[in-house]
C-alpha cells in the first residue's frame, strides 16, 4: 500500500513538473505593441472560428496590438489595409476564395505581412487553389479515427518556438493527416498507430512548422479542432510564439 501511494506521488510530482515547464508565461517576452493585425474568421462553422477570433483577438490586444476582425474575405482585396498590416491571422476552413481576394493575400504575403494560422483555418481553407496551399504549406487530407487521442512530439527544441517545451499528449481531437511542402521548417511532429488506418502505422506527419513564401513569413500549428485544443500550455504556448514570429518579420 505504502509503495501504491509513493509511486502515485512520484508520478503527480513529474506530471506536475512536466506541465508547469510547458506553462511558462511566455507573454513577458513577447510584445505586439502599435503592430497591425488584420484577423479573419469564416468557412465551415464546426470548427467555431468565431470563438477562436474573439479569443486571439482579445489576446492581441492585451498585448498591444492594432487588431481589425473582419468575417469577410473581401478585406483581402483591399489593397490599401492590406498593406498597413504586419500580420494576418486567418481561421476559414474550406470555403471558396475569389481571384482578386487570392492575389491580394498572397501578394501581402510576398511583400513581408506575416501569416499565422490553425488546424482547417490555413490548413484546409480553399481546396482548389494551389497557389494558396504552396503558400501555406501544406494541405489536410484526412483525420483517421476522427476525435483522438494523440503525441505530439517536439521534434526541433533548439527553435525560439518550441524551446523549453517536452513532448505532450493533446487529447479529443483530431490528429491531422497531410500533403506538405518539403520546403518548411518542422518543429513538431505525431506519429500515426495503426488503430482506425493499419497502412499508416508508424508515419510520421509534421504538426508545427515555419516557412517563408518570398519575404513573408508563415507559421502553422495542425492543432485546433476545438477551441479548448489551446487550453493546453504548449499549444498556447507554440501558437503565440508562432505569433511573435511572425510578426518581427521571421527572424530567429
Amino acid at each position: 500500500m505504502k509503495t501504491q501511494k509513493l509511486m502515485s506521488l512520484l508520478f503527480f510530482i513529474c506530471f506536475s513538473s512536466i506541465m508547469i515547464g510547458q506553462s511558462k508565461n511566455t507573454d513577458e517576452a513577447i510584445s505586439l505593441a502599435n503592430k497591425n493585425i488584420l484577423v479573419v474568421w469564416g468557412g465551415w462553422d464546426g470548427h467555431q472560428p468565431e470563438v477562436f477570433a474573439k479569443k486571439i483577438s482579445k489576446w492581441a490586444k492585451q498585448m498591444g496590438a492594432h487588431v481589425i476582425v473582419s468575417d469577410s474575405l473581401g478585406v483581402y482585396s483591399n489593397k490599401d489595409l492590406m498593406d498597413k498590416q504586419d500580420l494576418i491571422i486567418q481561421y476559414w476552413t474550406m470555403g471558396e476564395i475569389s481571384k482578386e481576394q487570392s492575389e491580394g493575400l498572397i501578394e501581402a504575403v510576398k511583400k513581408g505581412t506575416g501569416l499565422v494560422g490553425c488546424h482547417g483555418g490555413i490548413g484546409d481553407s480553399f481546396r482548389n487553389n494551389t497557389d494558396y496551399q504552396y503558400m501555406v504549406g501544406g494541405q489536410w487530407v484526412t483525420h483517421p479515427g476522427g476525435k483522438i487521442n494523440y503525441t505530439v512530439q517536439i521534434s526541433n527544441t533548439g527553435d525560439p518556438v518550441t524551446e523549453g517545451l517536452q513532448d505532450f499528449e493533446i487529447q479529443n481531437t483530431e490528429q491531422y493527416y497531410m500533403h506538405v511542402d518539403p520546403n518548411v521548417r518542422v518543429l513538431a511532429t505525431t506519429t500515426f498507430n495503426a488503430d482506425h488506418d493499419a497502412w499508416i502505422e508508424g508515419n510520421s506527419m509534421p504538426v508545427v512548422w515555419k516557412k517563408h513564401h518570398d519575404k513573408g513569413p508563415v507559421f502553422y500549428i495542425s492543432i485546433g479542432h476545438n477551441p479548448e485544443d489551446f487550453d493546453h500550455p504548449a499549444v498556447w504556448t507554440m501558437l503565440t510564439r508562432g505569433i511573435d514570429w511572425a510578426i518581427t518579420g521571421g527572424k530567429d
